[in-house]
């Protein structure tokens, strides 16, 4: 039997985090006009990054979902831009 080698590659690392209060999504929307928030289609906001290129769902509990990072360390980079981003709009 030939022996393969495997090639693995990262493509998607998914991470959570919470902001341990409560969000007020339509605030973001105002501060945020490029963000998606649809309601009444889904209860999360999503937040996109151009670097890293990511998108992180916020919820108005303040739990975040982090997708399309390529590495834990893009994942936490990217958590961090969008809770900073938050911050400094006031919320």
């Amino acid at each position: 039997m030939p022996k393969f080698k495997a090639v693995i590659n990262i493509e998607n690392v998914v991470a959570s985090a919470t902001l341990n209060q409560k969000v007020d999504l339509n605030a973001v929307v105002k501060g945020y006009p490029g963000v998606e928030y649809r309601p009444e289609q889904f209860p999360g906001l999503v937040f996109r990054l151009k670097k890293p290129k990511t998108a992180t769902l916020i919820f108005n509990s303040g739990k975040m979902v982090c997708t399309g990072a390529k590495s834990e360390k893009e994942a936490r980079r990217a958590v961090m831009k969008v809770i900073k981003e938050l911050k400094k709009s006031g919320i």
